[in-house]
């Protein structure tokens, strides 16, 4: 048989549970952090009248910071590999890690109880990644060529190194992106994530695709690679190459000047060795060649005729 006073306190408890109810407003935990620098966790709660008895925090379920408000002092650090508490900067609502390391990244829980007699406890969780940027530079191309034809294959890759998580790569033709492109038109080569020594990954993305007209804006081909990780990281690189130019073959002009009511070959004018072909010049010399045909046989006839005197 149950004693008359505990019955009555579970009573007492859940009366108190209906008239009062702690409540977690808020817990502010980014999705993604950059490696070495600090990061701040939030905690805001509303205790609906209650009296606050403790703020808990755990990473991957384990316990690494508590503020109980009856401790003196309230605030206390729970040592736990990959989380190092800035106590100083932190409180029932705040908690700040110092420099933050790849063994940062998991799940991380806020929880709060009330006072007795209930205890009352609300929770919630969020997972962080801790991000470890590429090398500087952004990400690399490799295997272009410097001019393209119509109908000649391009095939090339891009590279983004040592970065933890690895980098997602997109390409992009003339701004267009190939991932929107069908499978006749561009082709996307995925080569598994290359991890090294340090737990840092190396992600590689190729493109494969038969150069056509539209793929020249202006008599370029622009090529770019965007590597993106999170919000936090946002580069991208790009190539321009130029088509081949077809050689011109020689072209033989003829040109012709133009007079008022005349038209005359430029090609026919002044030249040694060629004949006018106007025929009133060939009139004028057919006359000039008699004229002095007939003065020789005159002047032949005037010699003769003194002689025979």
């Amino acid at each position: 048989m149950i004693p008359s006073w505990t019955l009555a306190l579970y009573i007492l408890a859940a009366l108190w549970r209906g008239v009062s109810m702690l409540r977690l407003a808020d817990l502010k935990i980014p999705s993604h952090t950059i490696r070495g620098q600090p990061v701040r966790l939030e905690c805001h709660y509303d205790l609906e009248g209650e009296a606050l008895y403790s703020v808990k925090w755990y990473k991957d379920q384990h316990e690494f910071f508590r503020f109980i408000v009856a401790d003196n002092p309230p605030a206390q650090v729970v040592n736990l590999t990959g989380v190092n508490v800035d106590l100083p900067n932190s409180s029932d609502n705040t908690v700040t890690l110092k420099s933050v390391d790849l063994t940062g990244s998991g799940v991380y829980r806020c929880e709060v109880s009330g006072e007795a007699p209930t205890f009352q406890t609300v929770g919630e969780s969020a997972q962080m990644i801790v991000v470890d940027l590429p090398d500087s530079g952004g990400p690399q191309i490799e295997g272009t060529r410097p001019r393209y034809g119509i109908g000649d294959t391009v095939r090339i890759n891009c590279t983004s190194s040592r970065s933890r998580p690895a980098a997602k790569l997109a390409w992009f033709i003339n701004a267009d992106p190939v991932s929107q492109m069908l499978a006749e038109e561009a082709l996307l080569r995925h080569f598994p994530v290359i991890i090294d020594d340090d737990g840092l990954e190396t992600s590689i993305l190729g493109l494969e695709f038969k150069v056509r007209h539209k793929h020249f804006k202006k008599g370029d081909l622009k090529m770019k690679c965007l590597a993106t990780i999170a919000n936090l990281y946002w580069r991208s690189n790009e190539e321009s190459v130029e088509g081949d130019r077809p050689q011109k073959a020689p072209v033989l002009e003829s040109r012709e000047t133009f007079s008022p009511g005349k038209r005359e070959a430029s090609s026919s004018v002044g030249r040694t060795g060629q004949h006018p072909s106007n025929p009133t010049t060939l009139a004028s010399l057919h006359h000039l060649t008699v004229t002095i045909t007939t003065l020789c046989s005159l002047i032949v006839s005037s010699a003769f005729a003194s002689d025979l005197r």
